[in-house]
């Protein structure tokens, strides 16, 4: 990668869309990790699916592929994934495609205010 880090250093940040509250709901992953749907939708408490791009642009404000972890046009209950946790520091997306912070996974934390959880 450009800025020198290892797959799982990147907080890729995915939406997914619950099933019956229509709901928007944030995973911080590690890019080393899948997402483990029905992990995700116990924690919810409802079935989830990844969201499409018109979900996504609606409910955070950004375009796939450059969804920030935070920022977004409206609160998301957010997930952070437990493995980016191993890390002195992560990259994020800023807000396209092309662009990416630096940040230590513990204010990514306070930033988002996610819960820790184990993805996969």
């Amino acid at each position: 990668m450009a800025v020198g880090c290892v797959v799982g250093q990147i907080a890729k940040s995915l939406v997914f869309q619950t099933e019956f509250s229509r709901q928007a709901i944030l995973v911080i992953a590690s890019g080393a990790n899948r997402v483990d749907e029905p992990k995700l939708s116990d924690e919810v408490g409802e079935p989830v699916r990844i969201a499409d791009a018109e979900f996504v642009r609606h409910e955070t404000g950004f375009a796939i592929g450059g969804v920030p972890p935070l920022g977004h046009t409206k609160p998301l209950q957010t997930f952070v994934d437990k493995d980016l946790l191993e890390y002195d520091e992560v990259w994020a997306a800023a807000g396209t495609p092309n662009a990416v912070f630096r940040l230590k996974p513990a204010d990514l934390l306070s930033m988002t205010g996610g819960r820790i959880i184990e993805i996969r």
